[in-house]
């Protein structure tokens, strides 16, 4: 008997040893450089963000929030973060509809031709930019749509609908109908069923798409050079012309608030998805 509990320790002991999800120090210094690398120009915003030269310097010969109270109070800066929030809003409610009457077909229908319509949604994830943004250009200018909300709108919407398509569908594969059923037999129609049934379970997937939607339209540039003309701005089309055209050091300070709200967005994605992962779970 204790023979046997012998072989067994060292069988583990083996096991821990040769186990390829073991990270030994070596692995981590590796991965943290790698790390550090990566995070390491991003961080270095921050402190820039606080100079109070008419320069962009590092590190900052004078400390202050000086850059941060002229983005709040510059006009035209402001129109463009008005730009982007109304744009970035609509572009994730007309996705978030969109996604999740395609999520219920895709992954509740029964018809031919599915895998190719989900070919077809997933596609602008692989389709270049700037592809897109021609597409999009030579389209809304036939309509007069250019350089206009509703024109950006159209453009960013089926570029974000894969990201609200995924999630949804994700939860939807996870969901019991049977509740959906019993609630049908208590006399439930089909839209009660959908609103006070299956809506409340899946809204943590729903929210999720809505969440990346937002972020993707909020910070895309390319379609915008294309779209947005001069009087629909946005703030990375609105950031993209300064640094072409002349040196602002409002520019790391408008950074380091598009990284916090990343950042925040980050935070919010990973807590629905641990609603997610725990109503699944209990299903």
């Amino acid at each position: 008997m204790g023979r046997d509990k012998k072989m067994n320790a060292r069988s583990r002991k083996r096991a821990s040893r040769f186990d390829p999800l073991h990270i030994g120090w070596p692995l981590w210094i590796v991965s943290g450089s790698a790390i550090l690398f990566l995070l390491a120009p991003v961080l270095l915003l921050i402190p820039m963000s606080l100079g109070s030269a008419e320069i962009i310097e590092f590190p900052p010969s004078k400390i202050g929030l000086d850059q941060y109270r002229k983005f709040f109070n510059h006009p035209a800066w402001q129109s463009a973060v008005l730009n982007s929030l109304q744009v970035s809003a609509m572009t994730a409610v007309f996705s978030t509809f969109l996604g999740v009457l395609a999520s219920l077909g895709l992954v509740w229908g029964r018809f031919k031709g599915k895998g190719l319509i989900n070919a077809f949604i997933i596609s602008p994830m692989i389709v270049p930019l700037i592809v897109m943004g021609l597409a999009f250009y030579i389209s809304l200018a036939k309509f007069g749509l250019l350089g206009t909300r509703l024109g950006l709108v159209l453009a960013y919407t089926p570029l974000t609908l894969p990201f609200t398509v995924l999630p949804i569908s994700a939860t939807l594969r996870g969901f019991d109908r049977s509740l959906e059923h019993a609630a049908r037999i208590l006399g439930a129609n089909r839209f009660q069923t959908f609103t006070k049934v299956t809506f409340p379970i899946i809204r943590p997937g729903v929210l999720t798409g809505a969440i990346f939607a937002f972020m993707i339209a909020f910070d895309e540039v390319v379609i915008a050079l294309f779209i947005c003309g001069s009087t629909a701005v946005t703030l990375p089309k609105k950031m993209w012309d300064v640094i072409r055209y002349e040196i602002e050091p409002m520019l790391p300070a408008i950074s380091t608030l598009l990284l916090l709200l990343a950042t925040l967005i980050l935070v919010l994605v990973g807590l629905l998805q641990q609603r997610i992962a725990r109503r699944m779970t209990a299903s």
